[in-house]
């Protein structure tokens, strides 16, 4: 982290601290139905408060277009103020008179969260007239949203170049196992890649294929690179108009000295659905009315043989259908192997996107993972080599 300013390095005493925060967090019925980005959040706003700072939040909930009540960030504050055993204020607004005495109503060490900086247009706009109106209810900026920080918006960047700006603990985390594992990684590097599409994941592919040592591809991503080595695929999802694609993404991958495995035995279904009959056949054997929707045991067990000779992995995708039982198989036994390497000390392994979260969760693996990534979109745009505006910033 020596390349970027974190909490350690700011003088939070007696200043008025802008913290913007990822509080775009599921509802239901009102409520807060998952906590975690909330917990993630604890420990730099109890550390600003214990150094009495004034701890003023900043975040965005859902995709308003204007003031939108049903959008308000209000609905978060009691379950934030549960999860902090702490009082927490709140102002109707985020900028302007209402925000600048709720600022003043607070002593050192309390905490208040302004309203959902999306209400106004120059949040998204990186306006800087918004920018200066939001700066001027603080003395510091601290940067804790990592899945805000591949968008360049006044709360994300835009304070940043007009307030000294430091790491949260949440991003001085994440950023911290990104660099273990893509920027300074112990090798061998793995790279786990899955998810439904070819096209969506090119820019990953590409970036990854100069990285890592090994490029492991599932999901229905793979079938693409089966089908561009001749491989009968059946009726499974497939982009038969990318196999040419694929066929470069090999041929650069082995000038870069990085190995692709794709699997050597998949679970084949006619039906789409959970305990639907199936069967496990070599990729060979694939008939015309089948789909894949899974790897199959020798493909677990080759993937696991060679996360037992890496140092470090990055996952992003699951391997098959793992919302549906039993094609969540091979998901499962791999993220259950790569857990157990790294709770013994042999891996570090890192994790990200919606999707695998859910898979990791589902395995009941993500909390032995070196570190798991809640941020989506922010994740992948890192993986794929791109700048984060929101990154960036805080750079020393």
């Amino acid at each position: 982290m020596s390349s970027f300013r974190t909490l350690d390095d700011a003088d939070l005493a007696g200043k008025r601290v802008l913290v913007r925060v990822d509080l775009n967090v599921p509802m239901e019925d009102g409520k807060v139905s998952d906590l975690t980005r909330l917990e993630r959040i604890v420990p730099t706003l109890t550390d600003i408060a214990d150094c009495g700072g004034k701890v003023i939040i900043l975040a965005h909930f859902g995709r308003p277009k204007g003031v939108d009540p049903s959008q308000s960030l209000k609905a978060v504050v009691p379950a934030l103020a549960d999860v902090l055993k702490r009082p927490v204020a709140f102002a109707a607004d985020c900028i302007g008179d209402v925000a600048a005495r709720a600022v003043d109503a607070i002593k050192p060490g309390e905490i208040l969260v302004l309203e959902n900086t999306r209400f106004h247009k120059g949040e998204e706009k990186n306006e800087p007239d918004f920018v200066k109106a939001l700066a001027a209810n603080g003395d510091i900026f601290v940067a804790d949203a990592f899945s805000a920080a591949h968008r360049a918006h006044a709360s994300t960047e835009g304070l940043g170049h007009v307030l000294p700006a430091y790491a949260g603990r949440t991003m001085q985390a994440e950023l911290d196992a990104l660099t273990r594992a893509l920027e300074k990684p112990e090798r061998p590097v793995v790279a786990v890649v899955g998810g439904a599409k070819v096209s969506t994941k090119l820019d990953l592919l590409g970036n990854l294929s100069k990285k890592v040592d090994f490029l492991v591809i599932g999901g229905g991503m793979a079938n693409t690179f089966l089908a561009a080595e001749g491989k009968p695929v059946g009726k499974s999802l497939c982009e038969h108009d990318l196999v040419d694609t694929a066929r470069a993404i090999v041929a650069e991958a082995a000038q870069n000295g990085c190995r692709i495995v794709l699997p050597v035995d998949v679970v084949c279904a006619k039906d789409f659905k959970a305990h639907a009959p199936h069967r496990v056949c070599g990729i060979d054997d694939v008939a015309t009315d089948e789909m894949i929707l899974d790897i199959g045991p020798k493909s677990v067990e080759h993937v696991v043989s060679v996360l037992g000779r890496a140092k470090t992995l990055v996952w992003n995708g699951p391997f098959g259908a793992f919302e549906l039982e039993p094609f969540d198989n091979g998901t499962v036994s791999v993220a259950e192997a790569a857990a157990e390497l790294t709770q013994a000390g042999h891996l570090v392994s890192v994790a990200g996107g919606g999707d695998t979260v859910a898979a990791l969760n589902q395995a009941g693996a993500a909390e032995r993972f070196t570190y798991v990534s809640t941020a989506g979109g922010a994740f992948l745009e890192w993986l794929e080599g791109k700048p984060l505006p929101g990154v960036d910033v805080l750079r020393t």
